[in-house]
């Protein structure tokens, strides 16, 4: 018996599956953990700290991507209005009347550039302050696998062109 998640999944959002799968399977194989897209985690986690300081949240994301759809639900579970937005246009004013701090978050595929977008429609009306909640520094890197870093030299060395 073997399990996989989905990537978007985070450790936590997979934890209670994964444990009651291995007490009901004994030789049961799956990923390790270390495997879960820790840029998920993470970003799941800051929204949990972002929801405890904000009254509204605004995720920039596509609504058929699964990263930012789960970044909405986990500031809805918060308590706090939570909405998806693909970019600056999809703004309601009714989202925002009243509102002193004001969150934002993105999907890991969501371009940094409509994340800024944002931010300047939001100042259009006048002067906000941004404020950037610390974080944990991805320094993940991913190796090649050996044979794509270290190819056999046949494939390393270029070709000599036949003259013709």
């Amino acid at each position: 018996m073997a399990y996989v998640t989905q990537t978007t999944l985070s450790v936590d959002d997979t934890r209670a599956v994964i444990e009651a799968l291995h007490h009901r399977f004994a030789d049961l194989v799956g990923p390790d953990t270390r495997d879960i897209c820790y840029a998920t985690q993470n970003r799941q986690a800051a929204v949990r700290e972002l929801a405890r300081r904000v009254e509204v949240l605004l995720v920039v994301g596509a609504a058929n991507s699964s990263n930012p759809n789960r970044l909405r639900e986990i500031g809805a579970e918060a308590g706090i209005p939570c909405y998806l937005i693909p970019d600056a246009k999809a703004l309601r004013p009714e989202w925002l009347a009243g509102v002193g701090v004001l969150g934002i978050t993105a999907g890991a595929s969501a371009p940094e550039c409509l994340v800024q977008e944002v931010i300047a429609a939001l100042a259009l009306p006048g002067p906000v302050e941004v404020t950037t909640l610390p974080g944990l520094v991805e320094e993940v890197e991913f190796k090649l696998p050996a044979a794509l870093a270290d190819p056999p030299a046949a494939l390393a060395e270029p070709r000599a062109s036949a003259a013709r």
